[in-house]
């Protein structure tokens, strides 16, 4: 039975947690009182100024601060209204301050023509900032889609393991990345892929199908997980062009209390044992990336691992343990994970949620590069 295909969100997250795409989108939402009130607000503080000044001091030209702000915040309608509000407030201030000689009325006169180009040109400004902000969106919508179409959330047990996934877009618009996971029930136990393709944009996400498709026949035909690593290597290397290539982990579950490991270049997975300690699990003879076999020779070789219920594996791509803080160290996922993991009280999915915000807020923002996340343990006893 194939258990990788979407399925009930209990247990599983979101295959993508989204990034704000800048700050234009989310103006795009926002009701128009508010975003009227710092243009107001402008308004009122240029009249208040200018009142208080007295008679004999003329500020109502700073009033010219409004179309430059409206065409930040307002659409090109909004920005005409509220220009042409702040253009009635500057008569009213002028006659209140009063235009003594010939030069103060020429004075006058020049600030109004000043006025009227800033608020043709706030109109421009504002119709191609929202042109650029909606079309972005819609980039990043497709890509989104076109992710989770790739990486359907697991089910929230797959056989006698219970699963969770999390894909988090980097801050780089419509980059889609080349991470990748997979969790399947096949005749020969549970098996679990994550892997991490090098590069961005649709050569990588060409590759993630690839690599996937690879790794949903194989796992159901080949009985030795070193075979399924092997099919995948001849996928790659058929069709990739030269320099790319893929890392990847294979992970067989094999109860009561084991699993099975191929390591092919990619990040080692971490064990959170049930007393809370956790262990990085090196492999014991490392082997490079798909695609790159025809350089080493020889082959993968497995390695066997205790994982005793109770313990959680959490399996990731290099986004998440190569993110940097602000004094250029890198996240410190062995030691923090325990206590993140630890707080989520079994729920495998706020697990997860806790470590990405986590990194964000260990790293001071949102990652550079996607991340992939697994998180896995024996299913609960009935």
């Amino acid at each position: 039975m194939r258990s990788n295909r979407p399925g009930p969100r209990t247990g599983a997250s979101a295959p993508s947690a989204p990034v704000p795409l800048d700050d234009g989108a989310a103006l795009l939402g926002l009701p128009m009182w508010q975003r009227l009130l710092p243009v107001g607000g402008a308004m009122a503080a240029v009249c208040a100024v200018d009142l208080l000044s007295g008679r004999d001091t003329y500020l109502a030209s700073l009033m010219s601060v409004v179309p430059p702000l409206a065409a930040l915040l307002l659409f090109p309608m909004e920005v005409v209204i509220s220009s042409c509000l702040g253009l009635l407030l500057m008569v009213g201030l002028t006659r209140y301050d009063g235009l003594g000689d010939a030069e103060a009325r020429r004075l006058f006169e020049g600030t109004l023509v000043a006025y009227a180009a800033l608020t043709l040109a706030a109109v421009f400004i504002s119709h191609f900032r929202i042109v650029r902000t909606r079309h972005l969106v819609a980039v990043r919508t497709v890509a989104e889609a076109a992710q989770l179409a790739l990486l359907p959330p697991p089910e929230p047990e797959v056989g006698p393991v219970r699963v969770a996934a999390r894909y988090v877009s980097a801050a780089d618009l419509a980059q889609i990345g080349g991470d990748l996971y997979a969790v399947l029930e096949t005749p020969f136990g549970v098996r679990a892929l994550i892997g991490d393709v090098r590069g961005k944009g649709l050569p990588a996400v060409r590759m993630a199908s690839l690599v996937l498709g690879a790794f949903r026949e194989s796992a159901y035909d080949e009985p030795e997980l070193t075979g399924v690593a092997r099919r995948l290597e001849r996928s790659v290397a058929r069709h990739a062009v030269s320099g790319e290539f893929t890392t990847a982990l294979l992970v067989q579950f094999e109860p009561p209390g084991t699993i099975e490991l191929v390591h092919c270049g990619h990040v080692p997975p971490l064990r959170v044992a049930a007393d809370g300690t956790a262990t990085t699990l090196d492999p014991p003879d490392p082997w490079v990336p798909l695609g790159l076999a025809q350089l080493a020779g020889g082959k993968p070789q497995p390695w066997l691992e205790r994982f005793a219920p109770g313990d959680r594996l959490l399996l990731c791509t290099d986004g998440v343990v190569e993110a940097r803080g602000a004094d250029g160290s890198f996240y410190p996922l062995a030691e923090r994970l325990p206590a993140l993991v630890g707080a989520a009280d079994g729920d495998l999915a706020a697990a997860l949620a806790a470590v990405h915000a986590d990194v964000v807020h260990v790293t001071g923002g949102p990652l550079r590069d996607d991340a992939a996340l697994m998180l896995l343990s024996w299913a609960d006893p009935p």
